[in-house]
């Protein structure tokens, strides 16, 4: 009976804890020079200069894409997302890019 009693409160105590976590996926990036980028002049160098190496690096429409993202949830709360996807030419220089947050 023992053994009962205690893992109880140790089930509850787990159950509580997952459900107040939070969840993170990313990592912080700088993000006050998000408006020095210049469509068509600045360059991959330039952008990882700015903001360090890609969290993620991809393809969409044949042209290369690199996310910068940090995404947090609560159980209890609100979600604090930021990212920044930004898209190449073919000569590297930027062709656009979308940068959203919720901070």
């Amino acid at each position: 009976m023992t053994g009962k009693r205690f893992l109880q409160p140790a089930l509850l105590a787990l159950m509580l804890a997952v459900l107040a976590g939070c969840a993170t996926v990313g990592r912080d990036f700088p993000t006050h020079n998000v408006d020095q980028i210049r469509i068509g002049e600045t360059t991959r160098a330039d952008i990882q200069a700015m903001f360090g190496e890609p969290w993620r690096t991809g393809v969409e429409d044949g042209q290369r894409t690199w996310t910068y993202g940090r995404y947090r949830w609560s159980a209890f709360g609100e979600a604090q997302t930021t990212d920044l996807v930004v898209r190449f030419n073919d000569d590297g220089t930027v062709a656009s890019y979308v940068f959203n947050t919720t901070e």
